[in-house]
């Protein structure tokens, strides 16, 4: 291993908890650089138990051990359902690609952009969805789908930052819900054990998208406003 390996592997340990030995969904040097494990400068209580450490900048680092963890027990949860009675949300401008191209492998509804109130609550509304469960990408973004879900009794998936709490969440995952590349692998890493947990996807093999087809493609416009 080369002096710049080293360096590397040292700073993911430090970063991630995580040895070189461990076998993780995707190879260490992947999610670091796609910053899954960087939370913001908050935490909530709800989300003490994922934090690994707090970096000297004040941003609170989530243990990727955990996400790992939390990534395979939703897919196993998720697998169970019919693909089209799994709706996912995005209001998040970066989890909007990361979702369709969810919803388009794994065959499940999305929901992007601004949730419209009664979507799920409203049996008058002509345009209403009857999920048997739901995905969001940020509790406090998609606040609306989570207060209805919970309201018709549909459990809620979400992923979790650092400043998240579980009001109306069912099953969290920890990781950065903000940054555009995080997204993108939190949702291909996701859509990837759905299929291997329905035995669509052998496990050995990866989805015929990669990361970069999940990612946001957000012009310089779109970021500025």
């Amino acid at each position: 291993m080369s002096e710049n390996e080293d360096v590397k592997k040292e700073k993911f340990e430090e970063e991630t908890n995580v040895s070189a030995e461990e076998e993780l969904l995707l190879p260490r040097d992947t999610l670091l650089s796609a910053g899954i494990h960087i939370g913001t400068r908050m935490k909530t209580k709800d989300m003490e138990q994922f934090i690994y450490r707090v970096r000297p900048d004040g941003l609170f680092v989530l243990d990727v051990k955990k996400t790992d963890e939390r990534i395979r027990i939703a897919a196993k949860f998720l697998a169970r359902f019919e693909p089209s009675r799994v709706a996912a949300t995005a209001a998040r401008l970066y989890a909007h690609e990361p979702v369709k191209k969810f919803c388009e492998v794994t065959g499940a509804t999305p929901i992007v952009g601004r949730f419209v109130p009664g979507l799920l609550s409203n049996p008058l509304y002509p345009n209403r969805i009857e999920p048997n469960v739901l995905i969001v990408s940020d509790p406090r973004a998609d606040a609306q789908a989570v207060k209805e879900a919970a309201s018709v009794g549909i459990p809620v998936v979400a992923l979790c930052s650092t400043d998240n709490d579980f009001s109306g969440v069912d099953l969290a995952i920890p990781t950065n819900n903000k940054g555009r590349r995080a997204l993108a692998v939190i949702y291909w890493l996701l859509a990837r054990q759905i299929l291997r947990e329905r035995g669509e996807l052998p496990p050995d093999k990866d989805l015929p998208l990669t990361v970069e087809d999940f990612e946001a493609k957000i012009s310089k416009e779109e970021e500025e406003s």
